[in-house]
């Protein structure tokens, strides 16, 4: 299994952010790029990005303010076009100039961007669990946690109170899921248990219109029609109705959707067969 090597890289603000960098089998390879969801961080990848670098180099970022990478001192940097050019800064800095993209919730919604600003730079898409409409008893849900999740003690009470938060959206997971997935979201950090994000990412999602920014991510994913292109959608999902999606294929066509049973938002894609059909869509 590969090794990723730790990658730092400036933006023009100045941050420093970072990157898990698995090299692949060779230097010829094409690139995949794996965009994490608005509270996490490239652990969310660290099951998939391993299997994909026996086939591809894989680089999984951290946007600012999670992570390892700088808080931003400045919470209107916390935008979704911002993550979008410090990607494109990421990738300019290492000289790639195309990538296969993975991208889980926010992420997604990066990757309609990103496509539609730098045509040519997204060869294939996977989205993970998102679509142009939000819907709002899932953005209400997120809404209400983010920022406002502990201290703990330590890892048990961490443990138990994601499991009880996030019951609904893994309702079959055993123990040692519920361990693994805490280590993700959480970091050990002055003898306590703590979020690994700045909480202050939360402020600009209570300046946002839903039906502008509706509108506007309609108009980036319709761009996405000329890239192949992977959905995936947790059954139990509360942020992608089953209308978006058949909007979306109305939009896109040639879109493959793949439902993950049993899982809410989002997949994490190491679920069974999830891993092999992402493999198997972006080698097709």
């Amino acid at each position: 299994m590969s090794e990723s090597k730790d990658y730092f890289f400036k933006t023009r603000y100045g941050l420093r952010l970072y990157a898990r960098d698995y090299a692949g089998p060779d230097d010829n390879v094409p690139v995949v790029l794996c965009l994490h969801g608005l509270t996490r961080n490239s652990r969310d990848f660290q099951n998939l990005a391993p299997a994909l670098a026996d086939h591809y180099r894989v680089l999984v970022p951290e946007q600012r303010g999670r992570g390892r990478s700088d808080y931003d001192g400045d919470v209107s940097r916390y935008a979704l076009l911002q993550y979008v050019e410090d990607m494109r800064g990421l990738l300019s800095d290492l000289g790639i100039e195309c990538v296969a993209i993975v991208g889980t919730s926010m992420g997604g919604l990066m990757t309609f961007a990103l496509n539609a600003l730098y045509p040519e730079l997204v060869t294939r898409a996977v989205i993970n669990d998102i679509g142009p409409e939000i819907a709002e008893v899932g953005l209400n849900r997120i809404k209400s946690y983010v920022g406002m999740v502990g201290p703990f003690a330590d890892w048990d009470e961490a443990t138990t109170y994601l499991r009880s938060a996030s019951v609904d959206i893994f309702p079959e997971w055993q123990d040692s899921q519920w361990a693994d997935f805490a280590r993700r979201c959480y970091v050990e950090r002055g003898g306590q248990v703590v979020i690994d994000y700045d909480p202050r990412i939360a402020e600009p999602l209570t300046a946002e219109s839903n039906d502008t920014e509706a509108e506007t991510l309609w108009s980036l994913f319709a761009a996405m029609s000329a890239v192949p292109s992977l959905l995936i959608r947790g059954e139990l999902t509360d942020l992608l109705t089953e209308s978006c999606v058949v909007k979306m294929r109305e939009v896109h066509p040639d879109m493959a959707v793949l439902p993950v049973p049993r899982v809410g938002h989002a997949p994490m894609l190491n679920e069974s067969g999830v891993t092999g059909a992402i493999l198997k869509f972006l080698t097709s």
